[in-house]
């Protein structure tokens, strides 16, 4: 059921959906930067679409990735999507939206390079995504444009760097901050 919205999908937005694919039964369609808030409401306001559920958003980082062969399976391959602008990208930013009334699901992605790592955020058409945007930039760096109160949800302002990345390195020291909430006459 979930392929006819991809066919949907590129009926109504033609080359601003740049690849779609099946993974683990599920849609995935790779849509221009640009055009993301403007499929995304379409997604949710078309009846025919009706995606009303945000599940998640994240980002997935391609640093070092390398295809993996499972048994009796063929070889994974490289993204369809492996240049944005001419670049390979680092990034990808994930929504998963639900359809309860049409029973369909689908994961819209969006491409990012490593020094441009801003995207429209989500929230204003689905304010389920409010936190998990907020981790995404907090782990990730990701800046969601447009979005009501992107700060750090988990690590203290003073945190130097994004912990979920690939090249975080494990045995990094930061800085210690004094509260002065927590320091009194004891």
């Amino acid at each position: 059921m979930s392929q006819k919205v991809l066919d949907a999908l590129r009926a109504k937005f033609g080359d601003a959906v740049v690849a779609t694919e099946s993974q683990h039964g599920d849609e995935v369609a790779l849509v221009k930067r640009d055009k993301l808030v403007a499929i995304a409401t379409w997604l949710r306001d078309d009846p025919a679409m009706a995606f009303e559920v945000p599940v998640f958003v994240t980002c997935i980082d391609l640093l070092d990735w390398r295809p993996v062969k499972a048994p009796g399976q063929p070889s994974s391959t490289r993204p369809a999507w492996d240049n944005v602008d001419g670049k390979a990208p680092r990034f990808e930013v994930c929504w998963q939206l639900r359809s309860f009334s049409r029973r369909h699901r689908l994961r819209l992605k969006v491409a990012l390079v490593e020094n441009d790592l801003k995207v429209a955020s989500l929230t204003p058409l689905w304010s389920g995504f409010d936190w998990q945007e907020r981790e995404t930039f907090d782990m990730y760096g990701v800046e969601f444009q447009g979005h009501p109160d992107l700060r750090r949800i988990y690590l203290y302002d003073e945190f130097v760097g994004h912990p979920l990345r690939k090249d975080y390195p494990k045995e990094k020291r930061q800085p210690l901050v004094r509260r002065s909430d927590l320091v009194g006459d004891h």
